[in-house]
């Protein structure tokens, strides 16, 4: 098994191209980039929860939805997303509007000011990511870089999700 020490030494205890050993290797990294995302999100005028977030971007690339699609969409319950809802509305961010054919549908949109805070988390977690960025050394931050458009391209492929590649 391989993992990546603090330092950026890589001490290896199996083979390289071990899939597993490598995932072990990465997972420290997410786990940083996580904090990292969280923390910046966190230092937004307004706090949200990564739910109400999430439920922000999911909206973003889909207006219009309705509260059932954005359960679906979140993976979970009607109860749990009108909940969620219910707390993203009274912050102002998104707004319930009737659908404009059909009477009994009510669609959930963003109000300028979710977009706004959708752009200040944006920003504040680019900046946030481009300073670790610039402390890596150039070499390291390019073969990252690609490493991520592979990543990004595994993904475009139809690679498994975490549900699907169990033990």
């Amino acid at each position: 098994m391989t993992r990546l020490g603090g330092s950026g030494e890589d001490s290896a205890i199996g083979p390289a191209d071990d899939p597993m050993a490598r995932a072990l290797e990465i997972a420290d990294a997410v786990e940083f980039l996580t904090h990292l995302w969280t923390v910046a999100a966190q230092g937004t005028s307004l706090r949200l929860s990564a739910h109400q977030l999430r439920a922000l971007r999911v909206l973003e690339e889909e207006p219009g939805l309705n509260l059932t699609a954005l359960a679906e969409r979140m993976e979970m319950g009607p109860p749990t997303a009108s909940r969620l809802c219910d707390r993203v509305e009274a912050a102002g961010l998104m707004e319930r509007v009737l659908h404009p054919r059909k009477r009994r549908e009510v669609q959930l949109r963003l109000t300028g000011h979710g977009r706004q805070m959708l752009d200040e988390v944006a920003s504040r977690r680019a900046h946030a990511l481009a300073a670790v960025l610039t402390a890596m050394d150039p070499r390291a931050r390019e073969s990252l870089h690609r490493g991520m458009l592979g990543l990004l391209a595994a993904r475009d492929r139809g690679a498994p999700d975490a549900d699907a590649s169990g033990p």
